[in-house]
């Protein structure tokens, strides 16, 4: 494991126990996005290096390899004519472009080696912020579904404030306050009535008993 893989996993530790106390778990992701975000773009930029780095490599075992047998063929016409001078040299440059593709191709490997590792980091790291990218869209989810429970809370408190049957309590006493007064004001009507039917009752008696008395005066009137 690479010093770069043991930071990152130090890293993603902290970031776990972080949000199990936090009091905002989205920004707390947000800042470990943004600086996973940061090494990916220099991972990409390492990768890129290190892709250019073995190209250029390659190349330079290509050419000591090309150049290898093209002195080993030059070798051979001059031993062909006879020109032993000529051939040794030719095996003199030969040796030469041996070592270097030997030197090269070690290069080469350790290149290679470096990038495939690279790319391995890279792959994890863009797995990771995927994954925790995922991890904040939970909490947001999680954070909205807590925002709304809340609100809602609230309108249910300012219902409950209200008190819906001591409302209707009261105004059921209002409506019996109203419906007692109409009573009263009834009862009253027909005492007034029933006062006025006596009075006109009383009246005719006196009136009968008045003509009554009369006839007998003039009754007796006429006897004399």
């Amino acid at each position: 494991m690479s010093v770069f893989r043991r930071i990152r996993d130090i890293t993603v530790a902290t970031l776990n126990e972080k949000l199990e106390e936090s009091q905002d778990p989205v920004r707390l992701i947000d800042q470990f996005l943004h600086s996973t975000r940061q090494d990916i773009a220099e991972a990409e930029k390492l990768h890129q290096q290190c892709q250019t780095h073995s190209r250029q490599l390659k190349q330079q075992v290509d050419q000591a390899q090309n150049m290898r047998s093209k002195r080993e063929e030059q070798a051979l016409l001059a031993l062909k004519a006879g020109e032993d001078h000529l051939a040794k040299l030719a095996l003199q440059e030969k040796l030469i472009y041996e070592e270097k593709i030997e030197q090269y191709e070690g290069l080469l490997s350790s290149s290679l080696d470096s990038l495939k590792e690279i790319e391995e980091q890279l792959g994890e790291l863009r797995m990771e912020y995927q994954t925790v990218y995922s991890k904040r869209q939970y909490y947001v989810a999680r954070v909205e579904t807590l925002r709304l429970q809340q609100k809602m809370n609230e309108r249910t408190g300012s219902y409950g404030a209200q008190d819906v049957p001591k409302m209707f309590n009261r105004l059921e006493d209002r409506i019996s306050d109203w419906e007692l007064e109409a009573r009263s004001l009834r009862d009253l009507r027909r005492m007034g009535q029933d006062y006025g039917e006596q009075t006109g009752s009383s009246v005719s008696t006196i009136l009968e008993k008045e003509l009554a008395r009369l006839k007998e005066k003039l009754n007796n009137s006429g006897k004399e």
